[in-house]
């Protein structure tokens, strides 16, 4: 059975018109629409985080590697 749940009039309102426009057939289909795409930016954030994370770890072993590949003349035989 579902849980019950307080939705301010102001809220509703703003459901209904989200109804409207994105042809949704229930309330509770905007919900969960919006609850996707909250979890998207959330999963989305983490990831962003584990890279930068995992950025830092690599950077600077990351730049010692790039030096080795790094010579004078690499350019020169390009068309």
């Amino acid at each position: 059975m579902g849980k019950p749940l307080m939705i301010q009039l102001e809220d509703d309102s703003r459901i209904e018109k989200l109804k409207e426009k994105t042809g949704a057939k229930t309330k509770i289909e905007v919900v969960r629409s919006a609850l996707a795409l909250l979890e998207a930016d959330v999963l989305r954030l983490e990831r962003i985080k584990r890279w930068e994370k995992a950025a830092k770890i690599v950077g600077k072993s990351g730049r010692e590697i790039l030096k080795d590949f790094r010579t004078p003349h690499r350019f020169k035989n390009l068309p």
